[in-house]
């Protein structure tokens, strides 16, 4: 059950916008405040992924189980037969620590958990500096094939619409500031 003091922080941007990049750092600036919520998928992990550590890499059907047993704080198709999701559990096991999750999510994931905690959450949007950007970065990674670079875009595009609906909008064009600009608004947040 949530509790007064309780409190979240969900950080959501298109992909390639430079959420992990920023997550990252807010799990090194604040470690006693913080711990990162691990959510499930049922794609394969890359090759720098550990399960356990980045996702709950688990089997389609097992996704589905939950859903239907109503485990998810948040859950999303966000591509084409790939779930991702926010186990209730993970929050609670976060909460029990005596510390705030920090939630890695998508868009719509985000915007979910937001409107479920309303009073005890703080949203960040990360935005990238244009759609172009957002392309070069995706490339670089050299995990993309050109479908699913355009299929990246094309959801970009339609997310960066809903970035009005987030607590607070961080320009992720110099990773640097919009890492510091995050620090200083989560540590409001948090009253440290």
């Amino acid at each position: 059950m949530l509790q007064k003091a309780n409190k979240l922080i969900i950080i959501a941007a298109p992909s390639g916008a430079g959420k992990t990049s920023v997550t990252r750092h807010l799990l090194k600036t604040i470690p006693d405040q913080l711990e990162f919520s691990i959510s499930c998928a049922t794609r394969e992990p890359r090759n720098y992924e550990k399960d356990k550590v980045d996702y709950y890499f688990i089997p389609v059907n097992d996704f589905k189980k939950k859903i239907d047993q109503n485990q998810f704080v948040e859950w999303e198709m966000v591509y084409e037969g790939k779930y991702y999701g926010t186990l209730k559990s993970e929050l609670e096991r976060i909460w029990q620590h005596n510390r705030s999750p920090l939630l890695d999510v998508d868009v719509k994931g985000g915007i979910n958990v937001q409107q479920l905690y309303p009073y005890n959450s703080l949203s960040l949007f990360i935005e990238p500096p244009s759609i172009e950007e957002l392309e070069n970065r995706l490339k670089a990674r050299g995990t993309e094939t050109e479908a699913s670079l355009q299929a990246r875009l094309n959801k970009a595009a339609y997310e960066l619409s809903f970035k009005e609906q987030f607590d607070h909008i961080i320009l992720n064009d110099d990773l640097k500031r919009a890492c510091k600009e995050a620090e200083e608004t989560v540590r409001q947040f948090l009253n440290i």
